[in-house]
């Protein structure tokens, strides 16, 4: 099937992490299609690895693909929309998954390369650890890739574009919820129970103050609310109060700096309101770390191709769990421009859609990149 067709099979039916059922099962009947391929399934859940040799280097490198779609209704009204009702592709997983396909049935029919390379097409990135899944199930332990690489997307840049850039290009994403608990009681007799209601309406001031104040402004960092529940009454004071958002760093001391005045935060209102604070801070995805010489590879790979890639000014605050993958392999995180012409949604969005113009674009710098890393 062509790669154009293929992605928009996959969009047509996406499927949510780790539930990647019939994407795995399509993609690993295609490269079972390819002379010389070895496919192993079930790898950290629904992922999968295929394994292509040629000449005698021990050298390797791995490329991979995430596979996810996300819980988003789908608006585009495209011929190939979503069959599945609450469920697309607004990331472009389908098309990231179409161009190291493309990339592996190339590679597999020229053979330009002398070691290994690994395919891992990745479960589960939008927020559940698919990267780590694999790891732990032991993605390098049993397919020991030198330096690992995955490109995402970019609808901001220009269509054919690249970018990377050395060190930090995707934050960590944390988690918190800090939930305040009175007694709850008549909202006629405040006076009789700590009012949570008010203590959440502090807390969310004072938390939007931790980055502004508490973090040295040439730190980058962001903490955000995103969530507010308690009540069900208009007389009715609730017991408790749940605040809930997210926190995005780059550095491990900042991130350390930003949880410890967080707590703090949270024990001092719920002190002076007379309510008590539990507090849940989850650290879901650390930083993305590109690797520098890998960063070299990637964009030297990308211009090959392009014709056009740069270093990126700054790095993003979107988070990326292929960072679990850069903290057990050297390697790179790259942007695939995509541009906004005739599309114009963002990713997430839903309205977005993956611009098959850069599909051979993406698939193509996967193959500079094995040639190069492995020349013969």
């Amino acid at each position: 099937m062509p790669l154009v067709a293929f992605r928009h099979d996959l969009h047509a039916h996406p499927e949510l992490g780790f539930e990647e059922h019939r994407t795995a099962a399509r993609i690993a009947a295609a490269l079972r299609d390819i002379e010389g391929m070895d496919v192993f399934t079930g790898i950290g859940g629904t992922g999968l690895v295929a394994v292509l040799k040629a000449g005698s280097s021990d050298r390797s490198i791995g490329l991979r693909a995430d596979m996810d779609a996300l819980p988003i209704q789908e608006e585009t009204g495209l011929s190939y929309a979503s069959c599945t009702p609450g469920i697309f592709h607004g990331c472009g997983h389908d098309g990231h998954v179409a161009m190291l396909l493309g990339a592996a049935q190339h590679l597999a029919r020229t053979k330009r390369f002398d070691g290994t390379v690994y395919f891992i097409f990745q479960p589960a990135e939008e927020g559940q650890g698919g990267a780590r899944a694999m790891i732990e199930a032991g993605l390098f332990d049993r397919f020991p890739a030198d330096e690992v690489y995955a490109l995402h997307n970019w609808p901001d840049l220009p269509a054919g574009t690249a970018a990377t850039r050395p060190g930090p290009i995707m934050a960590a994403a944390d988690r918190f919820e800090i939930v305040l608990e009175g007694k709850g009681g008549h909202a006629a007799i405040p006076h009789h129970t700590p009012d949570a209601i008010l203590a959440a309406s502090d807390l969310v001031g004072q938390l939007n103050t931790i980055v502004s104040r508490r973090i040295a402004p040439t730190d980058l960092a962001v903490l955000s609310i995103t969530q507010i529940h308690g009540g069900h009454a208009h007389n009715v004071l609730p017991p408790c109060v749940s605040v809930s958002g997210t926190v995005r760093s780059f550095d491990p001391v900042v991130q350390d700096g930003i949880e410890a005045a967080l707590r703090q935060v949270a024990e001092g209102v719920a002190l002076a309101s007379g309510t008590k604070a539990k507090v849940t801070y989850d650290r879901s995805y650390p930083a993305t770390i590109n690797d520098p010489d890998a960063a070299e590879k990637a964009l030297a790979a990308a211009a090959r191709v392009c014709g056009h890639a740069h270093v990126a000014p700054a790095p993003a605050l979107t988070s990326e769990d292929f960072a679990f993958m850069l903290h057990a392999r050297k390697g790179a995180y790259s942007w695939l421009g995509q541009g906004q012409e005739g599309k114009g949604a963002p990713l997430h969005h839903p309205r977005y859609d993956f611009n098959d113009d850069v599909l051979a674009t993406g698939m193509n710098w996967h193959v500079a990149l094995a040639e190069q890393l492995l020349s013969a």
